[in-house]
């Protein structure tokens, strides 16, 4: 059932192809291009036969050229530093955060500065920023 409606459907709409008058080109006196389903009385015409395909595919010379100009350069170059100072910092980041791991892990007597007085951490406390230091680095450090 489904072959016959799809083969009805083609041949109907290949049908106006088939039943089509033919298209004749000629060029009058004044040299003007004519096209017309009849050929003019007493001057030669040529069949048009249409050309059935599928539309030509876009050459390269006729795409938009995708190279930045103008503005977008600009902001290329200021994205592009924007990236690297993230970068920059993010390096300078896990690198602090691979040292106090390092502190943490082989120095069970670590001492932090508040509010100008030094302060020994607990063991909990070390544990505490052992754990928060290593899900740091995790994040933010590959």
């Amino acid at each position: 059932m489904r072959t016959s409606i799809l083969m009805a459907s083609l041949l109907f709409a290949l049908s106006p192809l088939c039943l089509a008058n033919p298209i004749y080109k000629w060029v009058d006196a004044q040299g003007v291009t004519h096209f017309d389903a009849t050929p003019p009385p007493g001057q030669s015409a040529t069949e048009v036969k249409p050309a059935i395909s599928s539309p030509p595919s876009p050459s390269k010379a006729t795409l938009p050229a995708s190279a930045p100009v103008g503005d977008q350069n600009a902001v290329d170059a200021k994205v592009k530093k924007q990236v690297a100072e993230q970068e920059a910092s993010r390096k300078v980041f896990c690198e602090k955060a691979r040292t106090n791991l390092a502190q943490l892990l082989n120095d069970p007597r670590v001492r932090e500065e508040v509010n100008g007085e030094l302060h020994r951490l607990t063991d909990e406390e070390r544990q505490t920023r052992l754990v928060e230091t290593r899900k740091a680095i995790e994040d933010h450090c590959s």
